[in-house]
């Protein structure tokens, strides 16, 4: 007993000294966070080598992940980690001043600085009260962008664009189905996605206007239908689009030598105003930790400053005014990206604002993946997407109301788990005489303790609060209430828990049932002893297991689109027509399930060949000399003596495929509207774009491992009866 506390106790030791040490060097340094890549790190990177040199201070840059960046902010900073700067998009500054995860920066950009930049960028660095929350660094936007090979001159509107056909090449490709880069045709019909009070503005004229004018677009051929980023840089590359929407990243990834030309969005003959993208502006934050350090507002001022700007317009649209004033050699698709940044819309900061993402899309899905449409129609999934909007802001429930039902929740469990252990007297008794055999495994016990049972009470604690991170109320179990009744809608209706877990449950039963019966019969090819190059395809048939599921899955996503997939490529070749597989559930929850099914079968082959080498060889002679045949000996001797081994296995590959977030959420998205969504990927829509719900995401959870631990105990007597 005395050995593993003392273990203990020298691996606290040692952490405290590493932690002492990690912050005594703090004030020494200063810790830097981008999300940059390419030209724009080194860019970057050259500068704060050059702050080094200059001023003996050491800069420690970190490159972060862009889809992960603000989680890994928020758990650093409230930690009192992380970085003392960090660059990030202007429309998070309300999340992240509610939060606590940033601080006033007027030392590091001053009123007197206010000429130094675009107006535009000022404006979103500052408060209505004049107040600096950061320093402005860059600009990002969308633009048009032509190849010059295809396009003559610069068109005067949209229309005139999309109506030169060129060689088979699209007029125009965009991500027509995307929120972001739809907006400026509602924009230019005089619409907004977000309305005054936090209101759903996707909604009226404009948004009908703006949809059907998209619609025209695609139904006519000429943009392409379902066209993500990779599609739509794939297209323009082979020349098969004469024109693109995208921003100043996308320019850089085009291979060096394409003819092209930028400029801002043309008008549009449709709508009285030109079409104004989102517009964002990236700037330097400063962290709560760097309150009291002035050489970090110091650096921040160089990074911004009108020299640092001049070596990093080279590599990005800078917000500094005198740089694009100056006679530097400035790449022309940076001028004309700049240009179209001055004339766009800076996207709103409120934090409702990431919650209209969802619904917009889907409203635009729908509108566009619709054979025919009319008004009325188009009019009632407007009015449906506003009513998903409006449905998935947090409820309130008064604190003696949520403290009732909760007591009365935990009076019942605290019962229910108190009669359950008293019927079983001999677990205190084994538990008392096991006591000297767990101090064994006391580092272990800890080890799983810190990192399994603390997030799981974590999870379950944040279940009874609602309301976004950081500014929660008590809710007691109102969120389980409103989970299991649905909100107060229809049982099976439109993000209902049951109508995920029916889909989840149909889900689950299918891919486990075709893995092991895909499973089976290869494990049973392969084990023939005369099969000759086993190994060999064992090998290959073990790839697709060995391949990370999300490549796997975005492969996947490729083979089923509507218009370059592979999938359909050969049902053309077949005669057959194409089939658009994410407008309907039974095709796009096929294309779910042939993904998984790919990524799951080696699993149980391996499994089950491992199985089959412990079948007595002696036991199936005995079969053969009674006269059995193949499939009786199959039947009613191996097959009875490989249950017991593959239940286990059965049992485990049902929960991974449960939680099957990965492919679920990159192959059909949940499409169509959402329907072939599971338990997990609904909890994270609830989590990271419906009005940041942690509390009703983390009630979901409880509820999914809930529903697994029951499966597991069911499954148990299973296993003992098949044993």
């Amino acid at each position: 007993m005395k050995a593993w506390l003392v273990s203990i106790l020298l691996v606290v030791v040692a952490f405290g000294f590493v932690l002492g040490d990690c912050r005594s060097t703090a004030a020494n340094r200063i810790v830097l966070w981008h999300a940059y890549r390419g030209a724009e790190e080194q860019a970057l990177l050259e500068l704060t080598a050059r702050y080094e040199a200059q001023t003996g201070t050491t800069v420690e840059v970190l490159a972060v992940p862009f889809l992960a960046y603000a989680s890994k902010l928020s758990s650093a900073i409230e930690r009192d980690q992380g970085p003392d700067v960090f660059i990030d998009a202007h429309e998070r500054l309300g999340s992240y001043r509610d939060d606590g995860l940033v601080v006033h920066a007027d030392a590091a950009f001053p009123k007197d600085d206010n000429e130094r930049y675009d107006a535009i960028a000022t404006k979103v660095a500052r408060d209505d009260e004049g107040v600096a929350w950061g320093v402005p660094f860059a600009l990002k936007g969308v633009a048009l962008i032509l190849n010059t090979s295809l396009v003559e001159g610069a068109p005067d509107s949209i229309e005139s664009l999309v109506k030169s056909r060129n060689d088979g090449a699209y007029p125009l490709a965009y991500e027509a189905e995307s929120a972001y880069v739809h907006a400026p045709w509602l924009h230019a019909f005089g619409g907004s996605m977000l309305g005054p009070n936090d209101a759903y503005g996707f909604t009226g004229e404009p948004a009908r206007k703006s949809v059907l004018f998209a619609r025209s677009l695609v139904s006519s051929g000429l943009v392409p239908a379902s066209a993500d980023g990779a599609l739509v840089k794939q297209l323009f590359e082979s020349g098969k689009a004469a024109a693109i929407i995208g921003g100043p990243g996308l320019v850089s990834e085009l291979p060096k030598g394409l003819p092209l030309r930028v400029m801002p969005l043309p008008r549009m003959h449709a709508a009285a105003s030109a079409p104004e993208p989102f517009l964002t502006v990236e700037l330097l934050f400063l962290a709560p930790r760097s309150v009291a350090r002035p050489e970090v507002s110091a650096f921040a001022r160089f990074l911004a400053s009108d020299e640092s700007a001049r070596t990093r317009v080279r590599a990005q649209v800078v917000a500094n005014a005198a740089t694009w004033k100056g006679a530097e050699a400035i790449a022309p698709h940076l001028r004309a990206f700049h240009d179209a940044a001055l004339a766009s819309r800076p996207m709103s900061t409120r934090t409702a604002m990431r919650a209209t993402w969802e619904p917009v899309e889907q409203a635009i899905r729908s509108a566009m993946r619709a054979p025919n449409i009319d008004t009325a129609s188009l009019d009632a999934i407007l009015v449906e997407s506003a009513r998903r909007f409006e449905s998935s802001k947090p409820k309130t429930t008064s604190a003696s109301k949520a403290r009732g039902f909760t007591a009365v929740a935990v009076t019942l469990f605290a019962a229910a788990l108190v009669a359950y252990r008293s019927s079983r007297p001999r677990f205190w008794s084994g538990l008392r005489a096991s006591a000297g055999a767990y101090a064994y495994v006391m580092h272990a016990a800890i080890a799983v303790f810190v990192l399994v049972v603390l997030p799981l009470i974590a999870g379950a604690v944040t279940s009874f609060f609602s309301g976004p991170r950081n500014h929660m109320t008590y809710a007691g179990i109102g969120n389980y209430v409103d989970i299991l009744t649905a909100r107060g809608g229809p049982l099976l209706g439109y993000g209902s828990f049951y109508r995920t877990l029916l889909v989840t449950i149909v889900w689950t039963i299918a891919n486990v049932t075709l893995h092991v019966t895909i499973g089976l019969a290869l494990a049973l090819l392969l084990s023939r002893p005369l099969l000759r190059l086993r190994g060999l395809y064992r090998t290959l048939l073990i790839v697709p297991w060995a391949v990370p599921s999300y490549v796997t899955a975005l492969a996947y996503k490729g083979m089923f689109h509507q218009q370059f997939g592979a999938v359909n490529a050969l049902l053309r070749k077949c005669g057959a027509e194409p089939v658009s597989w994410f407008s309907h559930f039974s095709t796009a929850f096929a294309a779910n399930v042939a993904t998984n099914v790919w990524l799951g079968f080696p699993f149980m082959m391996v499994v089950i060949l491992g199985a089959l080498t412990n079948v007595p060889k002696d036991v199936l002679e005995a079969a053969d000399v009674d006269g059995a045949t193949s499939w009786q000996r199959f039947r009613h001797v191996t097959l009875p003596l490989l249950l017991p081994q593959l239940a286990p296995a059965i049992v485990l590959g049902a929960v991974w495929t449960f939680n099957m977030f990965n492919v679920v959420f990159l192959v059909s998205g949940g499409e169509p509207d959402n329907q072939t969504d599971i338990l997990v990927s609904e909890a994270y829509r609830w989590a990271f774009t419906r009005h940041a719900q942690y509390g009703y995401a983390a009630a979901y959870a409880v509820l999914i491992f809930g529903i697994l631990w029951l499966t597991s105990r069911l499954s148990r007597r299973w296993q003992t009866e098949v044993a």
